[in-house]
């Protein structure tokens, strides 16, 4: 019930919307009401009087009766349908912008599958309980109360034969229910397995043709599928046999109230007309006894589906903003880690007790070999992540006290790992730059060395990104990148080995680009290249998530550490690469 409350908080804002549907839900169970009321006294007055100009005038109320029905249940059946569509808009975007504000550490621990099956079936079997199960409960409880008074009202003896078998019709819904609520629960979750599968199917299809992985990729699939469906058919089979059931036990009486009610016709204490109306609302009652099975069904697909997105809305962020963070603004470009330390899981450190200071306008040069932590302080200065201890401050400022926007608006990277939009080149370009114009953009692209290629191209800027930027060589991918960053105008540059997948031609033009855009920026460069290294105003060579040397070139060259070491063995490689540090 907590988990139905919480959702229908998403349809308090449409109550008006809601009240007038529910109206209409009276007025089509009244109108259906009245039709055997009218049908009895109709059979019960041309008996005894013999007056057949009744039947007109019931026959002209049943056929006024049965259109406003109609209408009323247009009525109904129209609003409740916009309700769960806004309904379902909102919590769509609610969880959208759920997923835009929680951290890197969320996405790192979830599947895109899993997110994406509940943003979207999910979803959908909520809009289905707002759309049909909601005031369907209201109708079904409607027409029971209904029909039980005016049993009661006209033979309460008939009336107890009648309803006798609701309380086992009642239990067993709610034994059903339960039944079907882990199974419901479980096929969300088979459906979000299954769509991660796909997704990484997709994605790497390069990967599994190459290595000739179709026969294994379309097994492991079809054991996945295969599980889902047993789960569904296995709910189908739970439903199968409850309607049907139901509906029987609200039917058996019929039998017991044509001998019963029979017996009183024949003594005279029961008219005919009664009799009718009895029966004909016993078939009525089978009506909502139907529907609470489907509402059964309905309500346990819904409380699944939405334990599975309030897990998503319930998710804390674990990079949050303050209430009173400020603005950054006129940064100078000052950096700096005092005893930071970090870890994406607690028993292992990435970063241990990292001190170090970078002033305004300094190139500083991140060195170390895989898992050292260079990534790990690159990430941590635009709060991708929150450290575990220690503080990080821009000009003074502690990070955790400015808004996450000015932050990252001041902060530019140039990630490794290239991710572009199915969009227009001039489009990816300007995307983390709100309203730039065109003499903006081609003067990115040609700091970044992209716009001569661009020019080239058929439709020029306006030419269509194919998805992830699947069209673009790595070396454009990564010159389109560092133009995306550049349109920003940062005062901090994280430049995370942005240069690994050029040629030596376009890494040339690149650096010449860069070195006239680092003027006056703070610049941290995550790279292998010699020619950086040897330039930067700061070397941090990290090794196990700790610093164990720092200095200039030329001072770390005066020592036998490990980027002598790493640097004397570069140069000593055979040619073609003496221009990587690894």
């Amino acid at each position: 019930m907590r988990t139905l409350f919480r959702l229908m908080a998403f349809a308090r804002k449409y109550w008006g919307w809601l009240s007038l549907a529910f109206l209409c839900l009276i007025a089509t169970a009244a109108f259906g009401l009245a039709i055997p009321r009218v049908l009895g006294r109709g059979i019960d007055t041309i008996l005894t009087s013999g007056e057949r100009s009744y039947l007109i005038v019931a026959a002209a109320v049943v056929i006024a009766a049965s259109i406003l029905r109609g209408v009323s249940e247009y009525g109904n059946t129209y609003l409740s349908e916009v309700i769960s569509q806004r309904t379902a808009y909102d919590i769509r975007n609610a969880i959208y912008g759920q997923l835009q504000r929680l951290s890197f550490t969320y996405h790192d621990q979830s599947q895109t599958g899993q997110l994406m099956s509940r943003a979207t079936v999910d979803v959908e079997a909520i809009r289905a309980f707002f759309g049909r199960g909601l005031l369907g409960i209201a109708h079904t409880f409607i027409l029971f109360v209904g029909i039980s008074y005016l049993l009661i009202s006209m033979n309460w003896q008939l009336a107890l034969l009648a309803l006798a078998f609701i309380p086992v019709v009642g239990w067993r819904a709610v034994m059903v229910g339960t039944r079907l609520r882990p199974v419901w629960l479980k096929v969300q979750q088979l459906m979000g397995v299954l769509g991660t599968t796909l997704q990484e199917n997709l994605t790497g299809v390069r990967i599994v043709k190459a290595f000739s992985r179709q026969k294994e990729e379309n097994e492991k699939f079809s054991i996945q599928a295969k599980a889902l469906s047993d789960e569904q058919i296995r709910a189908a089979r739970l439903r199968a046999v409850n309607m049907p059931l139901m509906v029987f036990l609200i039917s058996l009486p019929t039998g017991l109230i044509l001998w019963y009610g029979g017996r009183q016709v024949i003594a005279g204490s029961q008219t005919i007309g009664n009799l009718t109306q009895f029966i004909l609302y016993i078939g009525m009652l089978a009506t909502p006894v139907r529907r609470l099975a489907i509402m059964t069904n309905l309500l346990s697909r819904t409380v699944s589906a939405g334990q599975r997105i309030l897990e998503i809305l319930d998710s804390e962020s674990t990079v949050p903003e303050k209430p009173n963070a400020v603005e950054l603004r006129s940064l100078r470009g000052e950096v700096r880690f005092e005893d930071v330390s970090f870890g994406y899981n607690p028993r292992a450190p990435a970063l241990k007790n990292i001190n170090f200071t970078v002033q305004p306008g300094e190139v500083v040069a991140l060195l170390g070999g895989s898992g050292s932590g260079k990534s790990t302080v690159a990430h941590l200065i635009p709060r991708f992540y929150d450290v575990s201890a220690g503080r990080i401050t821009l000009d003074g400022i502690d990070i955790r006290d400015v808004t996450l926007a000015s932050l990252r608006k001041n902060v530019g990277i140039v990630q490794q790992d290239i991710f572009l939009f199915s969009a227009r080149i001039r489009d990816n370009i300007a995307y983390g730059a709100v309203g730039a114009n065109m003499e903006q953009i081609v003067a990115a692209a040609k700091a970044a060395y992209l716009h001569d290629f661009i020019v080239s191209l058929p439709d020029g800027y306006d030419t269509w990104v194919g998805e992830r930027g699947i069209t673009l060589s790595g070396g454009e991918k990564q010159r389109l990148a560092i133009a995306r960053t550049l349109l920003t105008n940062p005062r901090i540059l994280i430049l995370d080995d942005s240069t690994s997948s050029v040629d030596a031609g376009t890494e040339y033009l690149i650096r010449q680009a860069l070195e006239r855009i680092v003027q006056g920026r703070t610049v941290f460069v995550i790279t292998h290249r010699l020619h950086v290294i040897r330039s930067a105003d700061l070397i941090l060579v990290l090794s196990e998530g700790q610093i164990i040397e720092r200095g200039r070139h030329d001072e770390l060259m005066t020592g036998n550490g490990l980027y002598r070491q790493i640097y004397q063995s570069q140069l000593s490689a055979p040619q073609g690469s003496g221009e990587n540090l690894s």
